[in-house]
């Protein structure tokens, strides 16, 4: 007599592996939504002094208090006529650069809308920082 061998096949449960991927994928999301772009803390640069380059081409100054009070060349300013003053002074040089001194209080977006009005006119803008103490 021959015997008979019982022939088993060898499964793998994937029964739960869908309910693994989406906890997973929940614990993802949940963790993505509360890690928020705004925490992350930068420290802005602070310049040390050089030395400075004699320029035959003197660059025009505009200043920006907290308050929002604009001054162009030490003179107070509107900022609706910034535009108009800074053209009269832009169309005396062939490469004007705009030195901007803006308070640190100051959100982007105003340094944006003075950059806007600056690439407007094709003028280089230069950000000034605060020189550090040694």
């Amino acid at each position: 007599m021959r015997s008979k061998r019982k022939h088993r096949e060898s499964e793998v449960s994937t029964d739960s592996l869908n309910d693994i991927m989406f906890f997973l994928l929940l614990f993802f999301l949940i963790l993505s939504t509360m890690v928020s772009p705004n925490a992350i803390k930068v420290n802005l640069p602070k310049a040390t002094p050089n030395v400075t380059v004699e320029n035959e081409k003197k660059p025009i100054h505009l200043a920006v208090t907290k308050d929002r009070n604009y001054f162009l060349n030490n003179t107070p300013i509107n900022k609706t006529e910034l535009k108009t003053k800074l053209e009269a002074l832009t169309q005396k040089n062939t490469n004007p650069t705009v030195l901007m001194h803006l308070d640190k209080e100051l959100s982007i977006q105003d340094e944006i809308d003075i950059m806007t009005i600056c690439y407007e006119l094709k003028c280089k803008t230069v950000l000034a920082t605060a020189a550090t103490q040694h």
